[in-house]
C-alpha cells in the first residue's frame, strides 16, 4: 500500500512516498539493507561533528532479543509494532565528548540521523513507523544505557503489509488521507506569527 503526499509544490519522490504505516509484511529485512540504513544515518551532519546518535537494533531473526525489545514499547504500540521484523531504539549523547559541556542540539542531530535513516529505508522499498511511545527507563535498564545518554524513540521497520491485518480502529487510521499544516501556520518572516509572503505565493 502507498500513501503519497499530495504536495502543493514539487518535492523529491522519496519524500513524497515516505509515510508511517502500522501494517508490516511477514518478511525479514535483508542484512545489507539494514546496513544501508545505518550508513545513511552515519553520514548525517552534526554540530562540531559530534555524531551524538546511537541506535539499538533488534530483529525477529533473533526471537529472544526481539521480545526483549518489544517489551520496552508502550502497550498501544507493542500491539502492532511486534509484527514488524525489525525494531530500533534511538538515543542521544547529551554532552560534547570533547569538553563534557551540554550539547544543546544533540537531540536535533539525532533527529536528522533518524530522518536520513528513514529516507534511505523508503528508497529501498521499506517502511518505517517512528514511535514516542517507549518505556524510556525500561530501555535504559534493559540495555544498560549509561546516564550520559538519553533514550528517545523507537522505530518499527519492514516491508509494507496489508491494512486488513490491523484492528478496526488502526485500520481506519491506516487508510485515512494524510494531512499537513499550510505554510502560513509555521513559516514566518519579520516577526513571529507573520506568514512569509514568499511561501504564500506573493511577490
Amino acid at each position: 500500500m502507498e500513501k503519497r503526499a499530495e504536495t502543493t509544490y514539487p518535492i523529491h519522490e522519496v519524500l513524497e512516498r515516505r509515510w508511517s504505516p502500522r501494517a508490516f509484511a511477514d518478511r525479514p529485512v535483508e542484512a545489507e539493507k539494514l546496513r544501508s540504513l545505518f550508513e545513511a544515518a552515519r553520514w548525517t551532519a552534526s554540530s562540531m561533528n559530534e555524531q551524538p546518535w546511537y541506535f539499538i537494533l533488534a530483529c525477529k531473526t533473533e526471537p529472544q532479543d526481539f521480545e526483549k525489545a518489544a517489551a520496552c514499547l508502550m502497550p498501544m504500540n507493542r500491539a502492532w509494532a511486534q509484527n514488524a521484523p525489525v525494531l530500533i531504539f534511538t538515543a542521544a549523547r547529551k554532552a560534547f565528548s570533547k569538553n563534557g559541556q551540554p550539547n544543546r542540539v544533540a537531540i536535533y542531530d539525532l533527529g536528522q540521523a533518524a530522518a536520513n535513516l528513514v529516507m534511505q529505508a523508503t528508497s529501498l522499498g521499506l517502511s518505517v513507523h517512528q514511535m514516542a511511545g517507549v518505556e524510556v527507563e525500561k530501555v535504559r535498564e534493559t540495555y544498560g544505557v549509561p546516564a550520559e545518554y538519553e533514550p528517545m524513540t523507537a522505530m518499527a521497520v519492514g516491508y509494507p503489509g496489508d491494512p486488513e491485518t490491523l484492528p478496526e480502529e488502526l485500520r481506519r487510521r491506516e487508510v485515512a488521507p494524510r494531512t499537513r499544516l499550510p505554510f502560513e501556520q509555521f513559516v514566518f518572516s519579520h516577526k513571529w506569527g507573520k506568514p512569509a509572503s514568499l511561501l504564500a505565493g506573493k511577490d
